[in-house]
């Protein structure tokens, strides 16, 4: 059963705004972007706030990839062992492919959430496979812990790539990559159609990796909280569809629990997130022209569900300045914090659209508030 938000689904009890979101079209020199060259330029220039300052310095392309079949079962379910890094220090993580190891070439959606365990659940997996989509899952947490009390730097990846700031995300995102050079080196999928998903920490860095790795044609994180697709500048107090009182996520949230997860330097920002040379906005940005599928509950206030759409209403003066508004999507759900069959349901039909044309479903682009005023007030550039 779909969800139908309504502007009175939750109510906004408090409301914080530390300046306005800044305008992703104006250049570091202070001159504004004109055309659509000028914007893939200014696309590069941003990748030193959006991906160096706030996740730290990536891991790079790899040294080699090797893919090794160790399971396999008529083609419906696979595993295979994927080792990637450098030469001196490779990287293994174990790959699993749920339907499409067969010659027909299908869209395919890489999710690094198993270690989160709701990806074996036989319905999450059927809402994919079921509509002929490849699902393909590994466990991020093989190239880097998500131990809260070790801190930063734990895991295999960090001694491929002992030179790079990258916190644990961007360790995770890598590992998103290396499984769409698995899927070029098997053969299987259609590599025109590969989506990247994940939920919470996993939907931080799906976004992530769908910034780095363009080949993603659908980037789809499922609702991020504060590191990605939340509003750094923005936080909100709110009432919940069960009568609770609850507050967004912080940067300063964030970074108490989860330092290792960001670059080392976003840290400096928590009491002065007005002076960030970004905000959420830029990261749905550099997603565009490819589709962006941001999915939210609407009382998962935690995750800042006004936030992310201020931020997203940032993000597709992009995607109008581009020529395809359409391709930036987002949907409201009730309930909380979870991935949930619906959320899987609403991706699997945004695939299909982009896919095959089939028609969406008729609850996009619904907020589960009163609607605020937007925290900008700058508009795309006319070429």
């Amino acid at each position: 059963m779909r969800s139908y938000v309504t502007e009175d689904t939750v109510k906004i009890t408090k409301y914080d705004v530390a300046g306005k979101l800044p305008d992703p079209f104006v250049f570091d020199d202070g001159s504004r972007v004109a055309t659509r060259e000028d914007w893939f330029r200014r696309r590069k220039e941003m990748y030193k706030s959006v991906v160096e300052l706030q996740y730290g310095t990536m891991p790079p392309e790899p040294e080699f990839v090797e893919v090794e079949k160790l399971s396999g079962w008529g083609g419906t379910n696979e595993s295979y062992r994927v080792t990637s890094g450098t030469r001196a220090h490779p990287v293994s993580f174990t790959m699993y492919i749920k339907g499409g190891c067969t010659e027909e070439k299908r869209p395919a959606v890489i999710d690094g959430d198993l270690c989160f365990g709701y990806p074996f659940d036989k319905q999450f997996i059927s809402t994919f496979t079921d509509k002929n989509i490849m699902l393909v899952l590994f466990n991020r947490v093989e190239l880097a812990n998500d131990v809260q009390h070790e801190g930063r730097g734990h895991g295999p990846l960090y001694e491929a790539y002992p030179d790079c700031t990258f916190g644990a995300l961007g360790a995770w995102a890598w590992g998103y990559s290396r499984c769409v050079d698995a899927l070029e080196i098997l053969g299987y999928a259609d590599m025109d159609c590969i989506t990247f998903t994940g939920h919470s920490r996993g939907g931080k860095t799906a976004a992530l990796a769908g910034v780095l790795d363009e080949r993603a044609a659908i980037v789809n994180p499922n609702e991020t909280c504060a590191g990605a697709c939340s509003c750094y500048r923005l936080n909100i107090e709110a009432v919940t569809e069960n009568g609770e009182v609850k507050r967004s996520e912080s940067l300063a949230d964030l970074w108490r629990a989860f330092d290792f997860w960001m670059g080392p330097e976003l840290g400096e920002y928590c009491d002065k997130v007005e002076e960030l040379p970004f905000d959420c906005h830029f990261l749905k940005a550099m997603i565009a022209p490819r589709v962006l599928f941001v999915s939210e509950a609407a009382s998962d206030i935690w995750g800042n569900p006004v936030g992310s759409w201020q931020t997203t209403m940032a993000a597709k003066e992009v995607y109008k300045f581009l020529g395809v508004p359409e391709n930036l999507k987002w949907y409201f759900r009730n309930g909380t914090h979870f991935h949930q069959i619906e959320d899987v349901d609403m991706l699997t039909n945004v695939i299909m659209n982009f896919k095959n044309g089939e028609e969406l479903y008729d609850n996009y682009s619904r907020i589960p508030f009163e609607k605020t005023e937007l925290i900008f007030d700058w508009k795309c550039p006319e070429e």
